[in-house]
Formats: structure tokens, sequence, C-alpha cells
């Protein structure tokens, strides 16, 4: 199966609502693993936060898959799949799934999961399958069988929206910066540019990933995210999607400049990360931007829970104590918003 072409790709947009949702994990989950393992998949929970986004107006949702669920139990994890793409479809949304993931901690595992430490943002979140296993070529062969079986099993299913083969390939710096736990932001904008494609121990794994998610033959299409400003890399990722996704984290200057400048390529967009607070990436002036210009939009986070991602990526409170802004995330795990001025604005741009 090849890329789809330009006009096979702006037809299915065309046929899509204006697509609004968030990144979705349960507020009970510390991270990917947490959320899928038979032991803590907790359909209840994600059935009622699904309802609060529902009331929002959302209509999609990003899902970040795992390959060691997978690996453990392929057909429990598919029928718990199931049970998720029903309870979204019932509250109205599709889903578009994201199969391998560079960012945070490199060597996961399966089994309980540590809990979150406190004040830290994303402080559990496992990459998948992380550096190592992404270079050994004894892997190979499953995590081949791990893309195709899922894609496979899902290729028909109307549920589903698209398939994003990788989230921000060659982002490894974040855990090498961390030691362990100080993230230091702006020294990994003066790293990126910089570095070389060489450099990144994962790009053999996605060039494959994105032929193995083609053979399996899907009737949605692909994707993978833009996210930093590096040309090369940036050429790889939109060669390779049908789509075109990004990620924008800063101002609406940023934004509408990095909008321009991706419609050269000619085909939709789908910004599917946003939203920070801290930093003026924010509902009150994204969401308009991507209304006038029909992009549909997933900011990052529903409801505060155990990944913390209220927490900024600069400014952790190891004392867990509130912090002055919400960095991401909507609701409190009650269900009261965060901000009842910025839930009513998000209700009236879905109208």
């Amino acid at each position: 199966m090849k890329r789809w072409t330009t006009e096979e790709i702006e037809a299915w947009y065309a046929a899509q609502p204006w697509l609004v949702g968030c990144n979705y994990i349960p507020s009970t989950a510390v991270n990917q693993l947490e959320m899928w393992q038979a032991e803590t998949f907790d359909p209840e929970t994600i059935r009622r936060e699904l309802g609060w986004a529902a009331d929002l107006g959302m209509n999609a949702l990003r899902v970040y898959l795992h390959d060691l669920v997978w690996l453990e139990d392929p057909e429990g994890f598919k029928e718990r799949i199931r049970l998720f793409l029903e309870i979204a479809d019932g509250a109205g949304m599709k889903t578009l799934f994201v199969l391998f993931d560079d960012c945070w901690f490199p060597n996961p595992r399966t089994g309980k999961q540590d809990p979150p430490v406190p004040g830290y943002h994303n402080s559990r979140w496992a990459s998948s399958p992380g550096p190592a296993a992404a270079r050994d070529p004894e892997q190979q062969e499953r995590l081949e069988t791990y893309v195709k079986d899922i894609v496979g099993c899902f290729a028909r299913d109307e549920r589903i929206l698209l398939w994003d083969v990788y989230n921000e390939l060659g982002n490894i710096f974040l855990p090498t910066l961390a030691k362990p736990w100080f993230i230091r932001i702006p020294r990994l904008l003066f790293l990126y540019p910089r570095f070389k494609m060489g450099y990144i121990p994962t790009l053999g794994l996605f060039r494959k990933a994105v032929r193995w998610v083609r053979e399996a033959g899907p009737s949605q299409p692909l994707t993978a995210a833009v996210y930093i400003r590096h040309g090369k890399l940036n050429r790889l990722l939109i060669e390779s999607s049908d789509i075109l996704s990004f990620h924008n984290y800063e101002n609406v200057k940023s934004l509408e400049r990095q909008i321009r400048k991706l419609k050269k390529a000619g085909r939709p967009l789908l910004c599917t990360e946003y939203l920070n607070r801290c930093g003026k990436s924010r509902f009150g002036t994204f969401l308009p931007v991507f209304r006038r210009e029909k992009i549909g939009c997933f900011n990052w986070g529903l409801v505060d829970g155990k990944t913390q991602t209220k927490y900024s990526w600069q400014h952790p409170r190891p004392d867990g104590s509130e912090p002055p802004l919400w960095f991401h995330d909507i609701f409190h795990s009650n269900g009261t918003p965060y901000d009842p001025a910025e839930i009513e604005f998000f209700e009236n741009q879905c109208k």
C-alpha cells in the first residue's frame, strides 16, 4: 500500500467534521502500561471521563498503545482496545492510536508500575519500545508482528480515525536531561536543531514501522508529527505521512507561522499536541485559529490524575502542592473544571 495521494487525503479530510479532542489517558493510570494492562485497565473511569469530554463537544481522541502490553497478552490487549473503542464510540468520538513513542523514560517494563513522583510532570511515562529494543535485531520480528497484528486487526474499523506511527521521533533527550527529575527544557530547544539524524537510535525502526503499517493495509491514513525545527527530520516525517500532523506548545504567532510553513506541503493538517498555559498555548488563543483553518486539534490531557501533567516540565513542585497555573488538563478528578470560563469558551468554539 502506497502513500495516499493528495486528492485521496483531501477527500478523506473533507468528509470529517472539524476534529476536536484531547490526548487521553485515564486519571487512574500513571502511564500507557497501567492504562492497558489487564490488572489496571479501568473501563468505568474511562466511560465517566469520556462522558465529560463529549459534553465539551470533543469528537476525537489521541491514545497511546504500548508494544509490551501486546507482547505479554496480544489477544487480551486487543479485547481491551475493542472495549475502549466501544466506549469512545458510544460517547461520539473516534480514536487516533499511537503505535510507538520516543518520549520520557527509556526502559519500560510490564507488571506493577511505580507510583508517580510527587509534583513531577509525566514522572512514569514509558517510551515504546525504547531505544535499546529499537536497535536490537532480535526484537525486530516481534515489533513487526505487533504493528501488523494491531493495525491488521483494526484495519477496517470505522471507529479508528487514523494511525500515528511514531510520536516525537528522536525525542530521546528528556530522560537524559532529567537527571533524574530536573528537566531543562531551554537546553532541549538549543540542542534539537543541531542534532544529526544519525544520533536518532530509533530512526531505523521508524522507517520499518511506516512500511509495516502500510503492509497491513489499513483503510485509515497514517501520520507522524513534526515537533521541532529540524529540516531533515521534518522532511522525513512529512514524506512518510498521509495527513500531516504537528505539535505546538509555544504561542499563537508561532502556531500561525508553523501552519503557513506546513501548508506548503499541500496536505490537510492536524495539531496532535498543544496546551501549555504557562507558555501561552491556550484554548483562548489556539482554538480560534484551528477553527478558522479547519485544522483538527488534540490538546494534551483531560483529567488531572496520576500522570500529573498539570505540573510544568520546567517547574516541578516536589511537595506535590497545587501549581499556580495548570500546564495541561481540563478537569479535576471529580469532574469539576479547572477553569469554568475556559470550559464555556471551549463549548462555544465547538458549536
